[in-house]
């Protein structure tokens, strides 16, 4: 067996061929420790290491759990992140978040932010790893929290990306200011189809209990006054043709100077604004 039969087990499940091949050689190089040029001389592979790949690419294509959960890992923002099924996987679209927050940060000096449902800690330590900030991570699920404590000390992060459960501010402390909030909140409406992959998420990291997804974003919008300093930032990743409707919830809690960004793929994905 060979590389192409491997990629062909994953196209044959209905992966896309780009994607399949993608996800092969991924595992090919964490499991079998190939760099970029042994992938494209395609050296030959230890038979026993090369059954470990068939295996785990079969796994992949019968129960359709993504790759990251199989490997137990996932790359964000140049750093590898352990996720298991209790944290959202992170995706691409989440650097996006990242960077604006950092972009926001470096121009204000920012040195203290507050990351609503962090999961597996990705956005924290990101931030707490490209800039001179302390970063406090909340989560309600204590499962996710473990990950998140364990990426923070793989990452050398203890002192600046700390973590605690909380649901949403009811764990602030009364005198603890935020110069930002960031937040990747559950943003589905509960019964929304999923693709595959994204079932294998935990639930209580995708959905919302009202239709419109809006729910988490009007909960932190509604109580930032209170754990905002002055000109403080307010900064969500959000789901397809939801960011005007945000804007609004925005506007009405008392912020200015919102500005939406696009993903690559055309789509409203990134909001912020500033607190009177």
């Amino acid at each position: 067996m060979n590389i192409q039969e491997i990629i062909k087990i994953l196209t044959d499940a209905g992966i896309e061929p780009n994607e399949a091949e993608a996800e092969v050689k991924l595992m090919v190089r964490e499991i079998c420790n190939w760099s970029p040029i042994d992938i494209i001389l395609e050296r030959p592979l230890d038979t026993s290491k090369l059954d470990t790949v068939n295996e785990y690419a079969k796994r992949r294509a019968q129960t359709g759990r993504p790759i990251q959960q199989i490997l137990g890992f996932a790359n964000f923002y140049g750093k590898r992140y352990r996720v298991t099924e209790d944290v959202l996987i992170p995706r691409d679209e989440t650097e996006l978040l990242v960077e604006k927050a950092l972009r926001i940060i470096f121009a204000n000096q920012s040195k203290t932010i507050l990351d609503i449902g962090t999961g597996s800690g990705c956005i924290a330590c990101s931030i707490a790893a490209n800039s001179e900030t302390y970063v406090l991570g909340v989560d309600i699920s204590s499962d996710a929290l473990r990950i998140a404590l364990e990426n923070a000390s793989t990452l050398n992060l203890n002192n600046k990306a700390v973590f605690r459960k909380s649901d949403i501010y009811s764990k602030i402390n009364p005198n603890e200011k935020f110069d930002m909030i960031i937040s990747n909140p559950p943003y589905i409406p509960e019964g929304t189809p999923l693709q595959k992959e994204v079932e294998f998420d935990p639930k209580l990291a995708l959905f919302t209990k009202d239709a419109e997804g809006l729910e988490f974003y009007t909960k932190i919008a509604e109580g930032a006054a209170d754990v905002l300093n002055p000109g403080g930032y307010i900064l969500f990743e959000c789901g397809q043709g939801q960011a005007q409707k945000i804007k609004k919830i925005l506007a009405v809690n008392n912020f200015i100077d919102i500005e939406i960004d696009k993903d690559l793929a055309g789509i409203e994905r990134v909001i912020s604004a500033r607190i009177l």
